[in-house]
């Protein structure tokens, strides 16, 4: 072993001196409670935040093509949008806005009209679904969310009012009565309070429209992050009288929110990784302190400054080194309790325990961050130590 690596681990061991080995445990520590919880919160915010995506992306489609009056000859279009490269699928759907009445109480809420046999291919209603079966989605039955059945007091099998609102788009202001033959849950209160979904033959009488009309396309994907990519090429295809928007485009806002607070916490914890270094500092100080005769008689020995700086730079590293060994042991069995053991309410979330996704990426950006940190902790301390004279440290021995 160089004689560098030997005298810093025993500097670290310190296994005489009581005080010394305090100071190291605590900066180790310091060190591992830090990398610890940078790995369990980023850990946890990438879990909810696919979670969340996953929902959103599963209750619409990738892709939304529509067009403002309307998309006639749908019928036509649809095969060939499904021969762009990345497609999966493709699926008519009208929606509109409408009101729900019951007991004289109505409440707004927004209608989907789908094809129930290619809904399947585009979204993850049918995975939804609680009670009934998307498949009697027929005319006059409508599937509606587990929050607007609660909020009515609605059952499978109850008779509910729809009320068109107007003329145009909307259609002449009839009223529809129609069976409930399913309710979905996706853990998602917005969309279960107000979306309901109809067949696309009963949209169609619902808003007054042609056979072969309907208001957009749904399109799935194989890559959802191919999602631009298949934008252009379908802008390409249909051209610019239509309007394409992808599920980054409809909730951009949200997952920028997500993305900012994930980064955030990162920064902010690595704070705490930054504040242990401060002990690496202090411990590293008291031992220079501690060691000034060792550092005496190694000079007169001949031993370069250079020497010195790297047996006290490689002592603060071993101590992060460590300190980071440790907290990504206890991350890795933090997040195995809390996405293996801890409950949460099943009924906000959908999921039954806590979601965590650890992802390389952050692990390595973590373990990175407490390592750079680290080393610049030890360059003041190992600095002094190398400036520090022969004569001085043995004046007084």
């Amino acid at each position: 072993m160089n004689y560098e690596h030997w005298i810093s681990y025993r500097y670290m061991t310190a296994k005489k001196d009581g005080f010394l080995s305090f100071l190291n445990f605590i900066s180790i520590a310091g060190v591992a409670i830090g990398v610890m919880s940078l790995i369990v919160v980023t850990g946890v915010m990438t879990g909810f935040g696919n979670n969340l995506r996953e929902k959103i992306i599963g209750t619409m489609p990738h892709v939304l093509i529509d067009k403002e009056v309307g998309i006639k000859e749908y019928k036509q279009i649809i095969p060939e949008i499904e021969n762009i490269k990345g497609v999966s699928a493709a699926s008519p759907y009208i929606q509109g806005n409408i009101f729900v009445e019951q007991d004289g109480h109505s409440l707004g809420v927004m209608i989907r009209g789908i094809d129930p046999q290619k809904e399947s291919k585009i979204t993850k209603v049918n995975q939804y679904l609680k009670e009934g079966r998307m498949q009697d989605l027929k005319s006059e039955t409508i599937v509606i969310g587990s929050e607007l059945a609660r909020y009515f007091g609605y059952t499978l099998g109850d008779t509910m009012t729809l009320i068109s609102p107007g003329s145009g788009i909307a259609g002449k202001g009839w009223r529809y009565k129609v069976k409930i033959v399913g309710i979905f849950n996706t853990g998602m209160a917005d969309y279960d309070m107000n979306l309901v979904i109809v067949s696309l033959s009963q949209a169609q009488k619902i808003f007054d429209l042609e056979e072969n009309i309907a208001t957009g396309i749904g399109v799935r994907l194989q890559n959802i992050y191919d999602a631009k990519e298949i934008k252009n090429k379908i802008y390409s295809f249909l051209g610019y009288s239509y309007s394409v928007r992808t599920w980054i485009d409809m909730n951009r806002n949200l997952f920028e929110a997500l993305f900012l607070e994930k980064w955030g916490l990162f920064i902010v914890l690595t704070l705490m990784v930054l504040v242990a270094s401060f002990n690496i500092i202090s411990t590293l100080i008291v031992t220079v302190t501690s060691k000034i005769h060792d550092i005496g008689i190694l000079k007169s020995l001949g031993v370069t400054n250079k020497s010195i700086r790297r047996i006290f730079t490689k002592q603060g590293i071993y101590i992060g080194c460590v300190g980071v060994f440790w907290g990504l042991i206890l991350g890795l069995a933090v997040s195995f309790i809390l996405r293996t053991y801890v409950k949460v309410p099943k009924e906000i979330y959908s999921i039954d325990r806590v979601p965590v996704e650890l992802q390389p990426f952050d692990i390595l950006a973590t373990v990175m961050a407490a390592l750079l940190i680290s080393f610049l902790a030890t360059i003041y301390p190992a600095a002094k130590a190398a400036n520090l004279q022969p004569v001085e440290a043995l004046r007084y021995e």
